[in-house]
């Protein structure tokens, strides 16, 4: 039996799926990934700076640098590839009891998960927030208004510093969506981890979590990650590859 039947023979015994996804399942919808070998990171470590908290706040050069960055970010004309898919497919047969995401894409929304299943752990670029007073709006806005001439738009509301409604380097997660993600991965039967380093914490904890609660653990990604040795299976390939032929095999079965 290969690592795909392998995988395969876990899905098919598993009615509550915990559903763990990174960077790599965006990858092949065009968006880069951050620490693998082409990521954004990797290419240009000063886009790190631009991702850190205390730079952001104290530097106007490196609000300017982000917000066209943002303009130019290929995120906005990605689509939900075939990864995206066969989860919403996985959906559809009833067994996703949480869908925990570290990216910011907000990707699996547009291919069809249910929003209520959906935990941003690390926020969403679609949105702004001040830092000042928190007013929350439409990235669109504030994109138009850098379109106009402003290189680092303020707060409509207080003037105070906005910044996308992502969590940097250097900021406070939000409490309840860790909780929410890491009690998650203790009430599923299969943890299926995709297209993340897990090396960012405390989301990785899910893994070991998952593990120690007796749940299945499946890793599928595009190379290995250091938190391997707790899996069951680990898949190694191109993920909107894998997962369908993951998905599909459930269908057939």
């Amino acid at each position: 039996m290969n690592v795909l039947e392998e995988a395969g023979a876990l899905l098919r015994r598993s009615r509550r799926i915990v559903v763990l996804t990174g960077a790599g399942i965006s990858t092949d919808s065009g968006i880069p990934d951050f620490r693998g070998p082409n990521g954004t990171w990797t290419k240009d470590p000063l886009a790190e700076k631009m991702a850190t908290l205390q730079h952001y706040l104290a530097d106007p050069e490196v609000r300017r640098r982000a917000w066209q960055t943002r303009r130019t970010s290929p995120a906005w004309s990605a689509a939900p590839n075939a990864g995206h898919r066969a989860l919403v497919e996985l959906e559809r047969q009833g067994r996703v009891h949480a869908l925990v995401t570290q990216n910011v894409d907000e990707l699996h929304q547009r291919a069809g998960t249910s929003p209520g299943l959906i935990v941003e752990v690390h926020g969403t670029m679609r949105w702004t927030r001040c830092w000042e007073c928190d007013d929350r709006r439409s990235m669109d806005e504030a994109l138009d208004r850098v379109d106009r001439g402003e290189d680092d738009p303020p707060c409509l509301v207080c003037g105070g510093i906005l910044k996308s409604d992502t969590i940097s380097f250097g900021q406070s997660l939000v409490p309840e969506d860790i909780d929410r993600a890491l009690r998650a991965a203790e009430e599923g039967d299969l943890l299926l981890a995709v297209g993340s380093s897990l090396q960012v914490y405390p989301v990785a904890n899910m893994v070991p979590r998952a593990r120690a609660a007796g749940s299945g653990v499946v890793i599928v990604n595009g190379q290995p990650t250091k938190l391997d040795r707790h899996a069951d299976v680990v898949v190694i390939g191109s993920i909107s590859e894998v997962l369908p032929a993951l998905i599909n095999d459930e269908i057939r079965d």
